[in-house]
């Protein structure tokens, strides 16, 4: 669940869980819950899992760490191949499904990225991403103890996440938990060099970045439409009045007109 793991991770950042003097943000009702569940978080991040991803880092090779990273992110095409489906966004089904093929075989068993390295890019979906594309609202923002950040509608479509990932279906529960495990503290692993970056307050931080975060995906990146770059927009021939024009060229003309006698009468004075 690899959203869950990034955001509990991202949770884990935080060691401020005191409400300042600022204004309340009214995607965040529940805040003071919140902070409550933050603060759990950050003290299990502090004392457990932070220890173990600092560990993790120090003895593991960065193409081993990178490699590991790849393997899991490759099983989340299948996630991705799926809410594509459900979105109608058969292109990126296709593509999803290309790099989960080329990166398997190619990639031996995805530990390799080569659909990247060979311009093969897709965008990823998750459920929440797909009830937002059928227009569910996000709802209040909401923090989960263990997994972190999230919202009312990405907390509901927790349980279609899980069951869309290939770990799921692992019979053996030693070893389900222990891969669960080393995927957690890689994704650990992999946000200790961007904790430098969190500014302010952490939890305000943290939870605006996040909500921005998903905006951006359920929305594929796109802020809005610039009539100016779409092919729809086309200019009306009234709205370009030939007479303008001439009576802009005659007016330019006068000007010059005006200028070079203004020249000529100067040099005249100056002849004199």
């Amino acid at each position: 669940m690899r959203n869950a793991l990034i955001a509990m991770a991202l949770a884990g950042l935080a060691g401020c869980a005191s409400t300042p003097d600022t204004e309340r943000n009214p995607e965040d009702p529940w805040e003071g819950f919140n902070r409550q569940v933050f603060a759990f978080n950050d003290t299990l991040d502090r004392y457990a899992l932070k220890p173990v991803a600092q560990g993790y880092a120090y003895v593991t090779p960065d193409p081993v760490e990178k490699s590991v990273g790849n393997f899991f992110s490759n099983l989340g095409e299948l996630r991705t191949v799926l809410n594509s489906i459900l979105q109608w966004k058969w292109n990126n089904a296709g593509v999803a499904s290309g790099r989960f093929f080329v990166n398997t075989t190619l990639g031996v068993a995805g530990l390799f990225d080569v659909a990247t390295s060979a311009g093969i890019t897709a965008n990823k979906e998750d459920f929440g991403q797909t009830l937002g594309w059928w227009g569910v609202d996000s709802g209040p923002y909401l923090v989960l103890p263990l997994l972190g950040p999230s919202t009312v509608r990405d907390t509901g479509a927790l349980p279609v996440d899980i069951y869309s990932y290939p770990l799921a279906y692992v019979e053996d529960d030693k070893i389900r938990l222990s891969i669960r495990a080393l995927q957690l503290v890689n994704v650990r692993a992999s946000l200790l060099d961007q904790e430098r970056f969190i500014q302010g307050d952490r939890y305000t931080f943290i939870r605006d970045t996040f909500l921005q975060k998903r905006r951006f995906e359920v929305n594929d990146g796109q802020s809005g439409e610039d009539p100016f770059a779409s092919d729809d927009f086309d200019f009306d021939d009234a709205d370009f009045d030939e007479a303008d024009f001439d009576d802009a060229t005659s007016g330019s003309d006068m000007q010059r007109n005006d200028e070079s006698g203004a020249v000529q009468q100067s040099d005249g004075a100056n002849a004199d």
